[in-house]
């Protein structure tokens, strides 16, 4: 809860709710549904297995893929340079497709509660690594933010 009440915090006073609350609703159902995900894959990956469950889940949704890309292709199939579809690729197979072996083995052997707190440091290292790599402004509310945030998980992984 307190990690949840930085995050909206910071969000408020950096000015984040300009969607209004159509969106906000929206982004709270889209978190909603990735926890619920997230749990039930773990308990599944107990059963089945990391890699069968990611493979399974992709089997599963690929139905409902299909349709949608085919809709978003609405203008046309999508341009890039080589470089562009590499990186695609990459992003596709290699931190999505295997990261998640890794993320619900974690799941599966940790206490799931404890091991998910573990990706609230995602969006502060994501942070930190386009201030490192594309040097990108990093204001000191931004690094008060992330400090914060990683004190909550903390906090909850150690909790009992």
């Amino acid at each position: 809860a307190a990690g949840a009440g930085v995050a909206v915090g910071f969000a408020a006073l950096q000015g984040g709710t300009g969607g209004g609350l159509g969106a906000d609703l929206l982004l709270f159902g889209a978190v909603v549904a990735a926890a619920v995900g997230y749990a039930e894959g773990g308990l599944l990956s107990r059963e089945l297995g990391a890699w069968q469950t990611v493979s399974w889940a992709l089997v599963l949704s690929a139905p409902v893929l299909v349709v949608l890309t085919a809709v978003s292709m609405d203008g046309g199939v999508p341009r890039a340079a080589p470089a562009g579809w590499a990186a695609f690729a990459y992003l596709g197979v290699v931190s999505m497709f295997l990261g998640f072996f890794a993320w619900y083995r974690g799941l599966s052997i940790g206490p799931m509660a404890q091991v998910s707190q573990v990706q609230l440091v995602q969006p502060v290292l994501t942070i930190c690594w386009a201030a490192l790599l594309l040097s990108e402004h990093v204001t000191p509310a931004t690094v008060l933010g992330g400090v914060l945030v990683i004190a909550c998980a903390g906090l909850t992984v150690r909790a009992r």
